[in-house]
């Protein structure tokens, strides 16, 4: 865990015109960030990655979550069982596809990044079961 900044919850996160975020993101990374989407399982670049290095935000670049805390859940998307700071991400109720689940999204910016379950294997009891089209891994020189 690093000593990142956190970003105040209270703060107004970025916004970005959506024709420049077209422009810049992939039509997946669009649609996950922009829309809720969610890329199938098993077909994201970092669910079976295991390098050292901090998940980042794809939109804002906000560094949400380490590479020490990441885990296979079997699930097939990248899984943590915690944020870098709890600042960095916010989690919303979400009713939708017919079931109550728990949003993440970065606090920094708004964008979608996956939802956190209590069924975690480690004393935190959390899985942040993570987009793989939301992030991006940026590894230590």
């Amino acid at each position: 865990m690093t000593n990142a900044e956190p970003t105040p919850k209270t703060a107004t996160p970025k916004t970005f015109d959506p024709a420049a975020l077209k422009a810049r993101l992939t039509p997946e990374q669009f649609h996950v960030t922009q829309t809720a989407g969610t890329e199938a399982p098993f077909s994201g670049e970092y669910w079976n990655v295991w390098d050292d290095g901090t998940y980042h935000c794809v939109v804002c670049d906000e560094p949400l979550f380490d590479s020490a805390t990441k885990f296979d859940a079997g699930c097939g998307w990248p899984s943590f069982d915690r944020a870098l700071v709890d600042d960095k991400v916010t989690e919303k109720r979400d009713v939708s596809h017919g079931m109550v689940r728990t949003e993440v999204v970065c606090t920094g910016c708004g964008a979608h990044l996956g939802h956190v379950f209590p069924d975690g294997p480690t004393e935190t009891g959390a899985r942040y079961c993570m987009n793989s089209a939301s992030l991006t891994l940026a590894k230590p020189e």
